[in-house]
């Protein structure tokens, strides 16, 4: 799979781009703030209708503009396929496969598999447990159809879980027998869904932990050894129970405690956590080495679909050798087509003089694009 072109209207700070790609390798070069992250983000609303960056749709707006619209020409496996997304203030933004809309958003995801590696993937690392799920639900709902559903109804009954759980908190009144029997079922919904989900999140870290590894050591050079473990309340029973033995504590605090809501990564250098204990270079390495196995599990599973690669500004922070072993990587591998940001020329040189492969070299500067 391979995108072949592009068409940007009003989207971030690109009033009107119309782009051909290569099938191989695309480098956009730029000074910081140019807008060459903001075609890989355009790519990237393509694939998961959304922004990377901005959660609001609206916000992805141009300035001054009432509406944006996107639009790629996509090669899968010698057919093609025309994807558009539309979108005016304050209304609900419209997905089009070849002229038809989805009824659902859900339905695109996974037609259009697709990595991205950039400077926000720090928060992996930094931030809390909820982005690390994110990451592992991104991943396993690219190849299995019936996740996002399944986490939508364990969400839904967690959420209404939650609300009997805040009036009880605060009335501080005895659980009357029909708010107790309402929460019992809600505990069940959770428990059905969340051991499925927990399921998949574990088998998916079972087989993404050793390439991960694999791929931390080509890039560190074999100096480092790197853990990454999945934690859950699953791990200590059935989920049903582990649920129902923190409610006493829930109903004082009025939110829910336990499930797989809960469920985190705990990533190690050393055999010390990698948030207190690495260097920021060793940190993007092991970003880096989880996009690159997360690009590998993609490719080895479902449709065997090549990812799309986005690259956005990931040779900062890093030592020459580290450099030179991600261009290897890059330049001999099983990757398909790549999208590369960098404001450093010598970087993208060094990677196309080792590929053989084609290219297509594209500057940015203040939202216009030329190649």
């Amino acid at each position: 799979m391979f995108l072949k072109s592009l068409t940007i209207l009003n989207y971030k700070n690109i009033a009107d781009a119309n782009l051909q790609f290569s099938s191989k390798i695309n480098c956009f070069i730029g000074s910081n703030g140019e807008g060459k992250t903001n075609v890989l983000d355009a790519i990237y609303f393509l694939s998961f209708t959304k922004s990377a960056t901005n959660a609001n749709d609206s916000l992805n707006i141009r300035h001054g503009e009432e509406l944006m619209m996107l639009q790629g020409t996509y090669d899968l496996e010698g057919s093609l396929e025309d994807i558009n997304c539309g979108l005016k203030i304050h209304q609900k933004k419209v997905f089009r496969r070849n002229q038809k809309a989805y009824k659902r958003m859900a339905d695109h995801i996974g037609l259009l598999p697709l990595i991205i590696v950039s400077p926000n993937d720090s928060e992996l690392i930094l931030g809390g447990s909820e982005l690390r799920r994110k990451f592992i639900d991104s991943v396993i709902a690219q190849y299995n159809p019936t996740y996002l559903p399944l986490l939508a109804r364990y969400n839904k009954a967690l959420q209404q879980r939650n609300v009997l759980l805040r009036q009880c908190s605060e009335a501080s009144a005895p659980l009357s027998s029909d708010t107790l029997a309402s929460i019992e079922v809600l505990e069940e919904m959770m428990a059905q869904s969340g051991e499925q989900i927990y399921a998949e999140r574990n088998k998916f870290i079972e087989a993404f932990g050793p390439v991960f590894q694999q791929y931390y050591a080509e890039i560190s050079g074999g100096h480092e050894q790197v853990t990454l473990t999945f934690t859950s309340h699953c791990q200590r029973g059935p989920l049903l129970d582990v649920i129902r033995q923190g409610r006493q504590k829930e109903l004082i605090l009025g939110y829910s405690l336990h499930g797989i809501h809960r469920d985190d990564l705990d990533m190690q250098l050393s055999g010390h956590p990698i948030r207190y204990e690495a260097s920021q270079g060793q940190s993007k390495t092991y970003l880096i080495s989880l996009k690159l196995a997360q690009f590998d599990f993609l490719l080895n599973t479902g449709s065997h679909t090549t990812p799309i690669l986005l690259l956005d500004d990931i040779f900062d922070k890093l030592d020459t050798s580290r450099v030179e072993n991600i261009v290897n990587l890059v330049a001999r591998r099983h990757f398909g087509q790549i999208f590369i940001t960098d404001t450093n020329r010598e970087h993208l040189d060094r990677i196309l003089q080792q590929s053989p492969s084609d290219y297509r070299i594209f500057t940015v500067r203040n939202g216009v694009i030329n190649s």
